[in-house]
């Protein structure tokens, strides 16, 4: 991104600079189409997984509501699908979301039976972004195909998964830079060709005309590399969090009276999510802060909430676990010396705390 800083031209531009900053752009569309299987024409830059997920989601609806006005997502989905589904019901749509098992998986038969006539988009997260849990999207995928419906995935967590559309059977996938590493401010929509959606942001014809204003350039050339590195190594590098990812889990589930969230193996290799009984999230981070250990109880998103997670309620966590829910997310960073030093603060903050909370109880 430095080596383009006094590239501050408009991509849209006649002259020969505008061209220059084209250029570039289109090069970066193309190298992140390559890493998705996809055609540089299939590629929308926005600017981040939250608007990609809405241009998906309102996208589909406004342009294919003469065919249907029904869409089926899951209860543990990202707010910005959840939300953009109760906006559209307000505005005629109607929406199933779909239960979730206590490791997070949706039941197949169910979304079979969920599916009417009036079917127009399944949307499922590919991995949740809380607790970790990777659904089969390409069994989904065939699924909506066999049906003639429009499948959209939120893969914004999913980039060391596989990405290849086409064996994820996918209509639409959205993308967030941040997640790899990237600078924030850009993220993108793959919109398979052919699929009929609407704009959400009206103005010139940038994008496709399906997403106008001057694209965010210097974002998008770091958004471009960090997917690159991202796939670099990646076998190794899901071999290594791996095995930090499940020395956490088994150092932390020897602290009394834990309950790990989302499945054992079909999660993410850099996502532990725990509820410990009798405590409560706010606390633990903040003591853990003070030891230098920076984790969320759920969605970063929406952090600054008080309260119980929607993803943690639909696993039907007991609420005496769910109040003492903490989500560690590791990075090719990370240490086995830094595992050790969370695993032991967290100890020593949970056995000075809980007979604190005994006290208060009586």
């Amino acid at each position: 991104m430095q080596q383009y800083e006094d590239l501050f031209y408009n991509p849209s531009s006649f002259h020969d600079l505008g061209s220059e900053a084209k250029k570039i752009l289109e090069n970066c569309r193309s190298r992140i189409a390559n890493l998705l299987n996809a055609s540089s024409q299939e590629i929308v830059f926005t600017s981040g997984g939250t608007e990609s997920n809405n241009l998906a989601v309102k996208g589909i609806a406004f342009a294919n509501k003469s065919k249907g006005n029904h869409i089926i997502t899951t209860k543990i989905d990202h707010d910005s699908i959840l939300n953009t589904c109760k906006y559209l019901e307000k505005n005629g749509f109607k929406v199933t979301y779909l239960d979730v098992d206590k490791e997070g998986l949706i039941d197949i038969e169910k979304l079979k039976s969920a599916i009417t006539k009036d079917t127009i988009l399944i949307s499922v997260i590919y991995a949740n972004n809380e607790i970790g849990t990777i659904q089969n999207i390409a069994e989904i995928g065939k699924i909506a195909q066999e049906n003639n419906i429009i499948f959209h995935t939120d893969a914004c967590q999913a980039y060391s998964l596989d990405l290849d559309v086409k064996k994820l059977n996918v209509s639409l996938l959205t993308l967030n830079s941040s997640k790899m590493h990237g600078p924030k401010g850009a993220g993108l929509l793959y919109i398979k060709k052919g699929t009929k959606i609407e704009p959400l942001i009206h103005g010139g014809e940038q994008e496709f005309n399906l997403r106008s204003g001057t694209e965010n350039l210097q974002a998008i050339i770091g958004f471009a590399k960090a997917f690159e590195l991202s796939q670099e190594n990646k076998e190794q590098t899901i071999k290594n969090l791996t095995n930090l990812r499940d020395k956490l889990i088994k150092n932390i589930l020897q602290i009394l009276d834990v309950k790990l969230n989302g499945h054992q193996t079909l999660r993410l290799p850099n996502n532990v999510n725990v509820s410990i009984k009798g405590t409560e999230s706010e606390t633990l981070i903040l003591h853990l802060n003070d030891f230098g250990i920076y984790v969320s109880s759920g969605s970063a998103c929406s952090s600054n909430k008080i309260g119980i997670s929607h993803v943690i309620k639909a696993l039907k966590v007991p609420e005496e676990y769910a109040r003492g829910t903490l989500r560690f997310t590791l990075s090719k960073y990370n240490t086995e010396e830094e595992i050790d030093h969370v695993s032991k603060m967290l100890n020593k903050i949970v056995n000075n705390l809980k007979p604190k909370l005994i006290e208060v109880q009586k």
